[in-house]
């Protein structure tokens, strides 16, 4: 099968560019970055070097490529969560002008199927693990609540384009090599320095996914029925639970605790947010449509280990 992935030198984009190949598909890898573009012909995979804001040359590539499917993994995070807030405009304005621009150019030219990135973490309150039919929380936290309506806009994008079969995967954090949550990672330092508090009761509960694991499921999603999948693993913890875990596994203090009004005074709204009311997903859907197996959260330890 011919597929294009946008942001392929990611942190998703990797491995998942090598898993289609692996598998052998006809894969082309669009990025903006050289170094980006060297990995990715190193794995075997065709390169289309190119800006997703110049909606010309990213509809040429697609037409060069002669995609049936397009992956679309377009983002623009930092490599320290500490810069976030800093980086989320851009991030938004690639996710949407970006993706518009490729989502346009895969209708255009004839795309059999439009697969987004989409969000399982920044879902609706409610009782239990969220399901493929719980909305996003646009009415949570300011910054929370422009995350979760970006995500809404990709997702009413991708399943709303006539002939062109849209697939929105709402994948949880990504952790293992080349993501933030990894010894090696960005906020393992940040939890080595105590910097990151567990707030108030804890409660907030985190769905995660291995960053292969959830290339695996992108690759096995190329043609089961289009729709939402939540790809998150067995194991939604709240924060209380997940983060001294991942402390001792990172070789951290425990980390501190502080209340919900220090959180406010210190780190804002959106902190508090994150740390006693997100929602965890379900990954049931997944697991009958095409067999998806995660493999547990590894600084949890083995099952009934908490």
């Amino acid at each position: 099968m011919r597929i294009f992935v946008a942001g392929a030198s990611g942190a998703i984009g990797q491995p998942l560019v090598a898993e289609l190949v692996r598998r052998g598909h006809e894969v082309t890898g669009m990025t903006n970055s050289e170094g980006g573009a060297r990995r990715l012909s190193e794995m075997g995979a065709g390169i289309a070097q190119v800006s997703a804001f110049d909606a010309a040359a990213v509809e040429q590539a697609l037409r060069n490529a002669q995609a049936e499917v397009v992956i679309d993994e377009l983002t623009s995070l930092p490599k320290d969560p500490s810069e976030l807030a800093a980086a989320a405009p851009g991030d938004r304005k690639l996710k949407i002008e970006g993706g518009g621009n490729l989502h346009r150019a895969a209708m255009a030219c004839g795309v059999r199927r439009y697969i987004q990135q989409a969000s399982g973490f920044f879902l609706e309150p409610g009782s239990g693990l969220a399901d493929e039919a719980a909305d996003l929380a646009v009415n949570a936290s300011p910054r929370v609540a422009l995350i979760a309506r970006t995500y809404a806009e990709l997702e009413a994008r991708v399943l709303n384009a006539g002939e062109m079969e849209g697939v929105a995967l709402r994948y949880g954090f990504f952790y293992g090599p080349g993501t933030w949550y990894h010894p090696e990672g960005a906020s393992a330092d940040q939890v080595r320095r105590q910097e990151v508090p567990v707030i108030g009761d804890g409660g907030g509960v985190w769905s995660w996914v291995q960053i292969e694991d959830a290339a695996v499921a992108t690759a096995d999603v190329l043609t089961v029925p289009p729709g939402v999948y939540n790809v998150v693993d067995d194991d939604p913890s709240p924060v209380a639970v997940w983060l001294p875990a991942f402390a001792r596994f990172v070789g951290a203090p425990a980390p501190p605790r502080i209340t919900e009004g220090q959180a406010r005074a210190s780190v804002g709204e959106d902190a508090v947010y994150y740390g006693t009311k997100l929602r965890g997903s379900s990954n049931q859907k997944a697991k009958r449509t095409f067999g998806f197996e995660p493999r547990r959260l590894e600084w949890l330890g083995p099952v009934g280990s908490r």
